[in-house]
């Protein structure tokens, strides 16, 4: 069972970060690192796995509970006790370095009793994308470690979102819903490109090739989840400034959206998207916190951006790139005027930082 595997990992980890370091030729030493003062990346990035993680402990508690499929509410179950772990490991790093534990969010932040915002099968399309979401951050944080606690924390963080993903794409497949990406025909044989037109996009331009493929689906995707989320936030922000925010990021990822589709439909190419907009009722009853919605709203486009940056550098094809830019400075200004709200209602909790010399130099004058 799944949970006597979790039982296990959590065994692991407070052996492997109470004593282990990595092997070195045939010996094993019994080493602590834990006592060393936090880097600026770990600190970085347990900050912000304590504000992803309370926002997603919160979040998704109401989906589950809200959530009529009991399978689909025991993977939200499953997640909800994932971020409840992962809150109480950085919480512990902290206080035993005496760092100040972030405020996050709270139970203030969700109101568990408001009406279904969100279908089951939108539910279900959120967690894989979440998942996808923290596979990287996880795998990055995991690199930037050097303390034994932390190295732990990230590596058994990274297999759970594994189990996550896994389950949730085999919940899609059991349930008939989920979205194939277009296939592409088998080459007869290996070939290489002969002419430099191959990266032009202007004007006779070459199919797209399985890499472009695959983030253009990948993107067109996020987008109609994107636009999902927004409609559901319109409708039920309190604040007249968040839910304007909320109705233009529902026109920007509609916007995304036909334009990465329509590249792809030049090709004869199917998005793999359907319009997920249909899967949010009609609540207007806020089971979230404008600020908890502000921050999922910017975290989600911050993410985009980097999808966008990704999307570009592996599409050779000129007209994409260019493309990607343009995408990324609407992505950018809208990520950008979000902050400014969340700064303006004092929502936007502040980072950890370096020194200020320059302003310490001058405190000593």
């Amino acid at each position: 069972m799944y949970i006597h595997k979790t039982e296990r990992q959590n065994n692991e980890y407070k052996f492997w970060a109470a004593n282990i370091v990595p092997r070195t030729g045939d010996n094993y030493f019994m080493k602590s690192t834990n006592h060393t003062q936090l880097t600026a990346p770990e600190v970085a990035n347990l900050w912000a796995s304590y504000q992803n993680d309370t926002m997603a402990m919160y979040m998704i508690s109401y989906l589950a509970k809200r959530t009529e499929d009991k399978e689909i509410r025991s993977l939200l179950e499953f997640a909800v006790q994932l971020a409840k772990e992962h809150v109480a490991v950085v919480s512990d790093i902290f206080k035993k370095g005496n760092y100040p534990i972030p405020i996050g969010f709270t139970k203030e932040d969700v109101n568990l009793d408001a009406p279904k915002l969100y279908s089951d099968k939108l539910c279900l399309y959120y967690m894989i994308d979440m998942a996808k979401f923290a596979l990287p951050a996880y795998g990055l944080a995991l690199s930037g470690g050097t303390r034994e606690d932390v190295i732990a924390f990230y590596s058994k963080g990274l297999d759970e979102t594994q189990e996550l993903f896994k389950r949730a794409t085999r919940l899609t497949m059991k349930k008939g819903i989920f979205n194939f990406a277009p296939t592409i025909p088998k080459p007869d044989k290996v070939d290489f490109i002969k002419r430099q037109d191959f990266l032009s996009g202007w004007f006779d331009k070459r199919p797209l090739v399985g890499m472009e493929i695959s983030a253009l689906v990948y993107n067109t995707k996020r987008a109609s989840l994107g636009e999902a989320l927004v409609t559901g936030f319109s409708q039920t922000a309190q604040s007249t400034a968040v839910r304007k925010f909320f109705e233009r990021g529902k026109k920007l990822t509609k916007k995304h959206l036909d334009t990465l589709g329509s590249l792809l439909i030049e090709d004869d190419l199917s998005p793999g998207t359907i319009n997920l907009t249909a899967e949010v009722t009609t609540s207007t009853t806020p089971p979230f916190s404008d600020k908890l919605m502000m921050f999922h709203a910017t975290t989600f486009t911050a993410s985009g951006l980097a999808q966008y940056g990704y999307a570009a550098s592996s599409s050779p094809r000129r007209d994409l790139g260019l493309t990607y830019a343009r995408l990324m400075a609407e992505t950018g200004l809208y990520a950008e005027d979000g902050s400014n709200i969340m700064i303006d209602n004092g929502w936007l909790e502040q980072p950890p930082e370096a020194a200020d010399r320059k302003k310490l130099a001058e405190q000593g004058k």
